[in-house]
Formats: structure tokens, C-alpha cells, sequence
């Protein structure tokens, strides 16, 4: 049995601790909590009957709890700062998107482990669902032949009272905007489905929310494997969320999936069709229910394995490290109202800074 604690009992850690409160996940318990806003923290414990904390290295020297795995669910402005702080215990570390905002913090969280010899598992949920992961067997399978053209669309709603939840929300130094934080996991699906990034052009625009990051934006880019692709990001759209959805064309196949979160299967069309194409409708379309989060609870499943089981651990530092490394091209792209290419050095996006 792996006991978890949480750091950070915002919004996001509802889902977190109904998972582990829950039972939900095998070997895995929730049995401490910590936030620097005690009454957050207060609600969480008192729904498990566990302990909490206001300060998190009070929790983890608390020789009652016997703590296997911390999970850093905090303003994304903080990951870099908490995961360096808490290396130092050995402890096995668990940190949601973004894993930070620069590419110089995701080095040093990826450096602090390394050498406190802990895993550092980042939260990229979206891969495991069903038809993402049917979507990369064909992809790894080159069904699609020659790839084309791979475009993720966010439409989602998020008014003012949203923003207005947390001073960091929409902070350039904490948080960032739609690009950074609402399409950060599908940027990650993009650029994990289609390799590297060569270039990048965008446009971003602060079109209704008063933030000061950008809720609006369109990027084009240019693979390295000659593929093209677009991010269409919004948090403007209205009254509504739209949907959340990745596109792959290639010269032999196309795919669309759809849904709020990338979660259901709209198009499956291959030139070459195989018997088990007949399932993705009937069978694979679309996650199971959980009303504790699908994709949260098959990524926790997949981490307690790496741990008690000494699997490979799929989404690191390294591969959280690169969405990290894309965005901000794309906001230096922003900033520079010009083509940038990827592994030039970082001058203008205001993220993290």
C-alpha cells in the first residue's frame, strides 16, 4: 500500500482526493493534506478523516505519517519552488500540468530529483484515455502513412468568476493564460502524436477576461517530420464549452476525436481498413464512466505501477519538459509577432516572469 499526500487543495484536488479517499485506486490511500489556506485544507480532511496542514514541511516531519508519494497540485507559478523544497525528503513526487511555466524551473525540478534519486511523475491524464490510446497504437502502427495535418481545438467557457477564484489565475508569473493552462494537455497530445516541433508562428489576444495572460489564441506550426499543425485555444466561447478535440490526417487515414476532453471518437477512416476498426464506435468510442475522473484514475493506476512494480514511468520530467518548451516558443512567438524555431534561446514570453 502506497500512502499519498496532497499539496495544494484548490479546485483540481477534489478529483485527486476522491480518487485516493475514495479507494478508488488499488494500493493507494490518501492520508494527509496540505495547503497554505488552512480551512482548504480542512475540507479535504475532514471528508477522510485524515489529517491536514498548513505547512508542508511540518506534514512531511510529522513521524505519525508514514507519507510514500507527495502530489503537488498548487498554483502552476509554484511547482518548481515546492518540487525543489520537497526533493529533498526522497519521496517519490507527483505534479500536475504544467509542470512549470519555464523551461529553466522544469530543468531544475528534473535535476532535484535526479539527484534525490525519487521519480517525478507528471499529470498527463488525456493520454490514457481510450480513444487516445487506440489513436497512438494506429499512429505507432504508421496506419496513417505520410502525416499531414494535425490541428487541437479548444473551445471551452470560462467566465470572470472563474478567474476571479485565485489571484494567480491569468498571471503571467503564476499561471499564464488558455495556452498554459486550459490547452496545456492538448498541446502535450499534439506534439506527442506528431514528434518534435521545428517552428512556430501565433497570434494571442485577452479577448473578454480581465487577466493579464491571453484567453484567445491561434497557433500554426511546422513539425520536424514535415507535417503541419494548429492550436485553436479559447476560453472565450459562449454560453457554453464547445469541446476539446485533436485531429490527425495523414495520406492514408483520418481521425477525429472529440468530446469536452479528447475522451470520444468522432471520425476513424483508414484507406486500409482492419476488422478491428468496427469497435471504435461500438466498443472503443468513448471512456468508461467514472465519476471520479477516467483518465486521473487509469494515470494514478499507471504511477502506483511504476512505483511498487518498477515500471517504466511514461510521462517524466523529460516528456513533461517538452509542452513546457513548445508553449513558451509559442508565446515568444506572440510577443515577437514572428516565426520562432524551436531551441532558440527564450527573450520575450512573459511566462513565469
Amino acid at each position: 500500500m502506497l500512502n499519498f499526500a496532497l499539496i495544494g487543495c484548490g479546485k483540481i484536488a477534489q478529483r485527486h482526493s476522491n480518487l485516493l479517499g475514495k479507494n478508488q485506486i488499488k494500493d493507494a490511500k490518501l492520508v494527509a493534506v496540505c495547503d497554505v489556506y488552512l480551512e482548504n485544507a480542512k475540507k479535504i480532511a475532514n471528508e477522510f478523516s485524515i489529517p491536514c496542514f498548513s505547512d508542508m514541511h511540518e506534514m512531511l516531519n510529522d513521524k505519525n505519517l508514514k507519507i510514500d508519494v507527495i502530489v503537488v497540485l498548487t498554483a502552476s507559478g509554484s511547482h518548481a519552488n515546492h518540487v525543489k523544497e520537497l526533493a529533498k525528503y526522497g519521496k517519490d513526487i507527483i505534479v500536475e500540468k504544467p509542470m512549470s511555466l519555464t523551461v529553466e524551473d522544469a530543468d531544475t525540478m528534473i535535476a532535484e530529483c535526479k539527484k534525490a534519486n525519487i521519480e517525478l511523475f507528471v499529470v498527463k491524464q488525456n493520454r490514457f484515455n481510450v480513444p487516445i490510446v487506440k489513436l497512438k497504437k494506429a499512429l505507432d502502427e504508421e496506419r496513417f502513412g505520410k502525416l499531414i495535418l494535425g490541428t487541437v481545438r479548444i473551445r471551452w467557457c470560462r467566465d470572470q468568476s472563474y478567474y476571479n477564484q485565485s489571484k494567480w489565475r491569468g498571471s503571467w508569473k503564476m499561471d499564464g493564460g488558455v495556452l498554459t493552462n486550459q490547452a496545456s494537455h492538448h498541446i502535450d497530445l499534439l506534439e506527442w502524436m506528431f514528434g518534435d516541433v521545428e517552428s512556430v508562428f501565433a497570434y494571442g489576444t485577452t479577448a473578454i477576461a480581465d487577466i493579464e495572460a491571453e484567453d484567445t489564441a491561434i497557433v500554426n506550426l511546422k513539425f520536424k517530420n514535415g507535417a503541419l499543425g494548429i492550436i485553436e485555444a479559447t476560453t472565450a466561447t459562449r454560453p457554453t464549452d464547445l469541446e476539446g478535440s485533436i485531429s490527425v490526417l495523414g495520406e492514408k487515414g483520418s481521425v477525429v476525436i472529440g468530446g469536452f476532453a479528447t475522451n470520444e471518437v468522432k471520425v476513424w477512416n483508414f484507406t486500409d481498413p482492419k476488422p478491428d476498426d468496427e469497435l471504435m464506435f461500438s466498443t472503443f468510442s468513448k471512456n468508461p464512466k467514472n465519476d471520479y475522473g477516467y483518465g486521473h484514475k487509469v494515470y494514478y493506476d499507471h504511477v502506483v505501477s511504476c512505483i511498487s512494480n518498477n515500471k517504466k514511468n511514461l510521462i517524466d520530467g523529460n516528456e513533461g519538459k517538452k509542452s513546457v518548451e513548445l508553449i513558451n516558443a509559442i508565446y515568444e512567438s506572440i510577443e515577437t509577432k514572428k516565426e520562432f524555431k524551436l531551441g532558440e534561446k527564450i527573450l520575450k514570453s512573459k511566462l513565469g516572469r
